[in-house]
């Protein structure tokens, strides 16, 4: 064979691979990719349940961060993003979390902290000397004494601004506080993007114990979306670069879904007041419907108060109530289906064979009932999930869960997760003080304002992790091939 069609073919094949990365990295305009934490991973509802005891324990750009993942509980559970911190910019994966405050990434030094992970992903130690932008955090600074609403004890100039944090399963992380650079993508018109950064003060990790230290489910750290000061969030809206109001939509039909830092224009969005002070994102409940007929509960069941109330919280998979609610909704919908045999998945879950059709024909629809005329829809194809037992593929569960089952701190809390906010905008106005949601279709696109009042379009994504096998699969093949070519050469 000729050399210089060697050299022609071997530039086509470069070419086609190149052009599909392209693809793929066009297709991403943020520099936050999120995804959930299960995506792809073998069905294991025993780990979901934990994951969701595990957090209740711990509870003007505009900016489009990519989803991906799916909101199906029987696949799913936190969703994660990528971003950059430093500069140069190194790259990390942290949990987006709506019930804590800090960001914080482990950092070299650090003990117990996971050097692998059962995601497949990369895990990256930061390192304050490698970053040009980085600088300390003293106890005196005024971030710190905000944070703990006073100096710590034992307080120096030289002394840095130390931070912990312990979860409900014992798990905790604790280090110093450190400012430096983050990068996200703002949006500067329809469907597009434009690099931009900011800098902020979050968590250097020096210390991981429980689950933090594990390796199956680990990550580089968490992303809070709390209402506190210290939030990312907060952060950057006290500088000037984003409002304080975000919105998701997670798509469990599709996967993926949209996820903005902004002021949503459309779509219009009915909202509730959020109670003042509370470290969660807490709402009026005031009655619950079932196919029609509102639940006989006791006049006190949804008060706010001490370990009670009601939370709204994505970064939860199913849906807690108090124990006379749980009992009351289920004996309400199991009316209208008489016959069915309820048998426990895996000493938790409350499953059965249907083999009627369509659930959403057999089983009633649930309605929430909010504080300003709010409702809340969730409908059986929502609240019930299919799984497969012993390759029989029409095993149902139900995600609503007693609440009297959990620890004595969730026993009274009625919380919202992933199972009812699938396949609904949800806004998050914090300078409002307000939350609300509206059906809506998570594969298209919102609309939000930036500061000149003009709105721009910010679209679905669904980031996935089948993209960077594909990727590299087409690498490996490349590879071969050149070294066939090369043979044929020598």
């Amino acid at each position: 064979m000729d050399l210089s069609w060697l050299l022609l073919l071997l530039l086509l094949l470069f070419l086609l691979f190149l052009g599909d990365s392209l693809l793929v990295n066009v297709s991403g305009n943020i520099v936050f990719p999120v995804q959930h934490k299960f995506k792809g991973r073998e069905r294991n509802l025993s780990a979901l349940k934990a994951h969701d005891v595990r957090r209740h324990g711990r509870f003007l750009f505009d900016i489009d961060l990519e989803l991906g993942g799916n909101g199906q509980p029987s696949e799913t559970g936190l969703y994660f993003a990528k971003l950059g911190l430093g500069s140069p910019p190194k790259d990390y994966y942290v949990q987006v979390d709506t019930g804590s405050d800090i960001l914080w990434v482990n950092c070299v030094g650090c003990k117990s902290c996971p050097k692998k992970s059962g995601l497949g992903l990369d895990l990256t130690l930061y390192d304050p000397k490698s970053s040009s932008t980085s600088s300390s955090v003293a106890c005196d600074q005024a971030f710190c004494t905000s944070t703990y609403n006073g100096q710590l004890t034992g307080c120096r100039p030289d002394v840095l601004c130390q931070y912990e944090v312990v979860y409900g399963d014992g798990s905790s992380t604790s280090g110093y506080f450190v400012n430096d650079n983050v990068q996200f993508d703002r949006v500067t018109g329809n469907l597009q993007t434009a690099p931009g950064n900011g800098s902020i003060i979050f968590g250097c990790g020096a210390k991981q114990s429980g689950e933090l230290g594990t390796s199956s489910e680990a990550l580089d750290g968490i992303l809070g979306f709390g209402q506190a000061n210290s939030s990312m969030l907060s952060q950057l809206a006290s500088a000037g670069k984003v409002k304080k109001i975000f919105a998701h939509c997670l798509d469990n039909v599709n996967g993926g879904g949209i996820f903005a830092i902004g002021e949503v224009v459309k779509p219009k969005v009915n909202t509730t007041p959020l109670v003042p002070n509370q470290a969660h994102y807490n709402v009026v409940l005031k009655e619950i419907e079932v196919g029609g007929d509102n639940l006989s509960l006791p006049s006190d069941v949804f008060d706010n108060g001490f370990r009670k109330g009601t939370i709204i919280d994505s970064g939860t998979t199913l849906a807690y109530l108090p124990q006379v609610v749980y009992g009351e909704l289920m004996s309400k919908i199991l009316a209208q289906q008489p016959g069915l045999k309820l048998r426990t998945v895996e000493q938790q879950f409350s499953c059965f064979q249907y083999n009627s059709g369509n659930v959403d024909d057999g089983f009633p629809t649930v309605k929430f009932y909010f504080e300003g005329s709010l409702s809340l829809t969730v409908y059986p194809h929502e609240y019930l999930f299919q799984i497969s037992v012993s390759n029989n593929d029409n095993v149902w569960c139900f995600g609503w869960q007693n609440g009297g089952d959990q620890t004595k701190d969730g026993k009274d809390i009625t919380l919202l997760g992933d199972l009812v906010l699938s396949n609904k905008l949800v806004l998050y106005d914090l300078e409002q003080q307000m939350i609300g949601w509206t059906e809506y279709n998570c594969s298209s696109s919102i609309k939000v304002k930036d500061s000149s009042g003009v709105a721009y379009s910010v679209g679905a994504h669904n980031l996935s992790s089948a993209s960077t096998l594909i990727i590299g699969r087409k690498l490996t093949f490349l590879l071969l091939v050149i070294a066939t070519l090369l043979s044929f050469i020598n």
